[in-house]
């Protein structure tokens, strides 16, 4: 049931004017504070207000202008933008406090918190686009306001790696673009709001190109390989910044764009006659496993966890092109469970960056002996990318498998049996490192961080643990998944 209520444009709207005020205010430090933190505090109420109503099958619309015919400016509130509005802004808060402690003696950190509130912000808009016109503009607005946190140390690495970032999602953008004019053309509508609006009346080819227009550019930033090149080296960018790319925005984003295209854009009706997702599972089972390879020979923290991302963004994508009910309520729910795994991760290792200056997995041993708290919660997170029961990572694993047998692809099991093994081989030497083996002496001088650091590394850790063990508890996030699920797939389809 669609409801006219102007709170899916409110939430990114207010978040928008509270990171303007950081601009204007923000050269005092509890101004610039207090509104970055009103900013995230105030859209996860406003996402949270729609709840009830997501839960019970309601839809929030609204639209703010129309252009033409089947072209406008709008927002909808279904489950699944519901489900990713919830995870970014509940991951906003923690960033946000996280980045205050982080960036403390940081330069020009009125720009660092400006745009770091534009993305999250837009990542919301995001999440409420009713359409393709939406999605293409807040899509462009993210690339563009997360290009001077990627460069903010203003060095010729950071330089280097915003050129790189921009060359990449500025012609996945044009991509999308050319993808939503040729949807538009054939269709008539750029709604998200059908389970499929195209139909095989276009053509194979045109919707071919379509395909590979929409998911192309949304790969961009999802980090799909070949596309992944930017994400490694966009991590010279500080740590609060690869959270906000990993976690809270942008490959999340392309991983969301990817789905709206295949559920949306598409259908499962579609896909399943013209054989594209197969071809697309593929190259994503080829992402997870040659991802995680590749992160097995990075010494560097921060490099390790970028392959990371690539290989456990593709999950989504897997999941998603297996086109089953149980496999999409894998590639959705995947958004929290590998969301705040990583983000879990990337607070560990600046606090220890902070605490101790090393940005290295060789340098990392016995550092659990003076940063407990810290590494235990690194050790969930690696846990749940392992795919433990009882940690939200094994939640994916077991839906997106049972949603391969569904779909009679019983070899994508072994996929994620493989990146299970691949995830023990490169996380488990760091937690082996940190608490069994003796320090080298340098690591004798850590300490657990402040506050601040600490607080969102446990709080993220034990969210953790609660999607991993909560699945099956009526209103927490998996609930929205399942009402996602239903309304791509209809009554019919079976439930977890």
């Amino acid at each position: 049931m669609d409801i006219v209520d102007p709170r899916p444009l409110l939430a990114p709207l207010i978040a928008f004017a509270c990171a303007g005020l950081v601009f204007v205010m923000g050269r005092s430090t509890f101004w610039r504070g207090f509104w970055s933190v009103s900013a995230a505090a105030i859209t996860l109420v406003v996402v949270l207000s729609m709840l009830p109503g997501t839960l019970r099958g309601s839809v929030y619309v609204f639209e703010l202008i129309e252009f033409a015919p089947g072209m406008s400016v709008a927002f909808r509130a279904d489950a699944y933008g519901m489900f990713f509005a919830l995870v970014s802004s509940t991951l906003w808060v923690f960033t946000t406090v996280y980045a205050i402690g982080y960036m403390r003696d940081a330069a020009d950190r009125l720009r660092f918190f400006g745009f770091f509130a534009l993305c999250v912000s837009t990542t919301v808009g995001i999440a409420f686009a009713e359409n393709l016109l939406t999605f293409f503009l807040l899509f462009e607005t993210l690339t563009i306001c997360a290009y001077p946190l990627v460069t903010h140390s203003g060095t010729p690495q950071a330089l280097r790696a915003g050129r790189v970032y921009l060359a990449y999602t500025l012609t996945g953008g044009a991509l999308v673009l050319i993808g939503s004019v040729m949807t538009l053309n054939v269709a008539g509508t750029l709604t998200l709001s059908e389970p499929g609006v195209l139909s095989l009346d276009a053509g194979s080819a045109p919707l071919a190109v379509i395909f590979l227009a929409l998911v192309g550019g949304f790969g961009v930033k999802a980090a799909i390989m070949p596309l992944h090149s930017w994400l490694p080296l966009a991590m010279v960018a500080p740590v609060p910044v690869g959270a906000l790319l990993h976690a809270v925005a942008v490959v999340k984003v392309g991983a969301f764009g990817v789905t709206r295209a295949l559920y949306n854009v598409f259908g499962i009706e579609l896909l399943a006659v013209l054989g594209f997702a197969t071809y697309l599972a593929w190259v994503a089972a080829f992402t997870i496993v040659a991802a995680a390879l590749l992160a097995l020979a990075q010494d560097t923290l921060k490099r390790r966890l970028a392959y990371s991302t690539i290989s456990q963004l593709s999950y989504v994508v897997l999941a998603a092109s297996l086109l089953t009910p149980l496999a999409a309520l894998a590639a959705i729910i995947h958004l929290a469970n590998q969301a705040f795994a990583k983000i879990t991760m990337f607070f560990v290792v600046g606090a220890i960056e902070r605490t101790t200056g090393k940005t290295r997995v060789s340098e990392l041993a016995g550092i659990g002996r003076t940063m407990p708290w810290t590494m235990g919660a690194f050790t969930v997170a690696a846990l749940s990318f392992v795919g433990v029961p009882l940690f939200a990572g094994f939640v994916t694993k077991w839906y997106l498998s049972l949603g391969a047998l569904q779909a009679g692809a019983w070899w994508f099991v072994l996929v994620m049996i493989a990146s299970s093994l691949l995830n023990a081989a490169y996380w488990f030497p760091i937690v082996h490192l940190a608490f069994f083996r003796p320090s080298d002496g340098r690591a004798a001088r850590g300490h657990e961080p402040s506050a601040l650091l600490l607080g969102p590394i446990l709080a993220c850790a034990l969210y953790v643990l609660l999607l991993g063990m909560t699945m099956s508890v009526p209103g927490m996030p998996a609930s929205v998944a399942e009402v996602a699920v239903l309304q791509v797939f209809g009554a019919g389809a079976p439930g977890p």
